[in-house]
């Protein structure tokens, strides 16, 4: 069995809640969604209205609504290429936003001359610095800010709501990239200062990959990202001016969806803040597993109240690529490299080669970081 540290990419395994449901649902009611009268396709509908109610709950935001995407980096260019750009907006980022957004503003950059600009964070206290975030607010007024609400690198969470407050000021919109932290730390997406938010359904809501999406102010207007059937209007050869259908063209992931339905379901029932306690015990542990080796330096961790069970180190005299063939011999399964976001890399200084990442899960276990420290200690002893 291979003892599994690269759940931040996607947590494995999924409750069992999920795998069976989705065999089950998909064999008895695997139809297209909104594309007939008959029971099957009811049920269907069914299923993914429900889901949606169901995420807006656990996100606290009821007052929003939901579109669903194939994956986040699609929800990502959904809001961002959508968008009415002015000419030289100033955007706001964190110094951790992942490729799917950097790489997006970079494509957007030079066709409405965006301003991109990095939000304080004090790299020594490892904290973001909202004092003199108030004063580059002041001084260049935010149109958009974009900020991750846990680095997928590092693991720092971000006091979103806070600096959400001080950007609507002036009018801002701000976007928050919850990846890293749907379903595992509490955030209020019903606050009025946020206004999309990006969800990955296989990270930490412990869904199939396939779905992902947006949850946003109905209100806002944005430019459909995929256009084609939606199974109302057909005679209209516009996008139906509906929410969320505008946004969903093309037939719904029923099989991806109905295992997000039942994910959200069991973290109901477990409980967010149960499910963050047990994740955090794990960490801890592989926390205190990794002090002890000499030849390892931890990047960019502070003991901190919220951190997410991220964390990137570096091996004295070796590559992370090294170190990641010698553990994945040893059927250890960790990311090294990049984790694309090269920008979070360049702030702690470990970009080029990047580091060695390990993240874990609820379903992380005892006997997954004993097969952890006896791979370590093979290191430490052949170095």
């Amino acid at each position: 069995m291979v003892a599994y540290f690269d759940n931040s990419a996607t947590t494995f395994p999924k409750p069992e809640e999920v795998y069976s449901f989705m065999d089950k649902f998909y064999r008895e009611n695997g139809v297209n969604v909104g594309r007939g009268q008959h029971k099957l396709a009811s049920k269907a509908s069914f299923l993914v209205d429900e889901t949606r109610k169901l995420l807006l709950e656990i996100l606290h935001c009821k007052n929003k609504g939901v579109v669903f995407t194939s994956t986040a980096t699609e929800g990502i260019n959904l809001v961002l290429q959508g968008r009415e750009w002015k000419e030289n907006s100033t955007v706001y980022i964190s110094p951790f936003e992942h490729n799917a957004v950097t790489r997006t503003l970079f494509h957007l950059k030079d066709r409405y001359s965006l301003k991109i600009k990095r939000l304080a964070f004090n790299r020594e206290k490892i904290e973001y610095d909202l004092e003199q975030i108030k004063v580059d607010f002041k001084e260049e007024n935010p149109d958009v800010v974009i900020c991750s609400h846990s680095s997928n690198v590092f693991g720092i969470v971000a006091p979103v709501e806070k600096i959400v407050e001080e950007s609507k000021k002036y009018g801002a919109f701000n976007f928050i990239d919850m990846c890293q932290t749907a379903g595992l730390i509490e955030l209020n997406v019903g606050n009025e200062n946020i206004d999309a938010v990006v969800f990955a359904g296989h990270k930490t809501l412990y869904g199939p990959l396939g779905v992902s999406g947006v949850v946003m102010k109905k209100d806002i207007d944005l430019k459909p990202l995929i256009y084609g059937g939606t199974g109302v209007e057909s005679a209209n050869q516009n996008m139906p001016d509906i929410f969320p259908i505008k946004y969903e063209g093309g037939s719904h992931n029923i099989l991806a969806i109905s295992g997000l339905n039942a994910s959200l379901k069991w973290l109901k029932n477990i409980g967010i803040e149960n499910i963050y306690k047990k994740e955090k015990e794990i960490f801890n542990k592989l926390i205190s597993l990794l002090k002890t080796y000499e030849n390892i330096e931890i990047v960019g961790y502070r003991e901190a109240k919220e951190q997410v069970g991220v964390v990137s180190c570096v091996f004295k005299g070796y590559a992370p690529d090294e170190i990641g063939q010698v553990l994945s011999d040893m059927n250890i399964a960790v990311r090294t490299g990049l984790h694309c976001s090269p920008y979070a890399h360049e702030f702690f200084g470990t970009f080029p080669a990047g580091t060695l990442r390990l993240s874990v899960s609820y379903f992380t276990t005892d006997d997954e970081l004993d097969k952890l420290k006896v791979a370590l200690d093979y290191i430490r002893e052949n170095s």
